[in-house]
């Protein structure tokens, strides 16, 4: 696979493109460990078990309908599409948006930042 950047990134929430307004965010794909080690082993033995997708999206306040503010207000289940450097890979996955933070700086930017877990039992495709 060939080496990217982030540049030109989509992140689709909702259906709604909200990439305009989106300044950073972050994604965290765990998954649960399971120790098996016996009393006979001499190392760590450990099982894979279910996976999990969390993270962060930051960003800029916008009103107009469709974008961050529209979308990320109501908190609930929503499909998330991020398509980093124009779809080289892609992250598709559902999650609860539970915490839509809006900032106002002392300098009067208008800011917000919204988390995310997954919600549908289905884990995060990477294409």
């Amino acid at each position: 696979m060939a080496k990217i950047s982030g540049i030109t990134t989509t992140v689709t929430v909702a259906s709604n493109n909200i990439s305009d307004d989106v300044t950073s965010f972050d994604i965290d794909t765990p998954y649960g460990v399971q120790d098996i080690t016996a009393v006979d082993d001499v190392a760590m033995a450990r099982l894979i078990l279910r996976a999990d997708a969390t993270g962060t999206l930051n960003g800029i306040f916008n009103a107009a309908a469709s974008m961050s503010h529209a979308t990320l207000k109501t908190p609930g289940a929503k499909t998330f599409v991020i398509a980093f450097a124009s779809a080289a890979a892609t992250a598709t996955f559902t999650a609860i948006t539970s915490n839509y933070a809006v900032s106002m700086a002392a300098d009067g930017s208008l800011t917000w930042s919204c988390a995310f877990q997954l919600s549908n039992a289905t884990a995060l495709a990477w294409s």
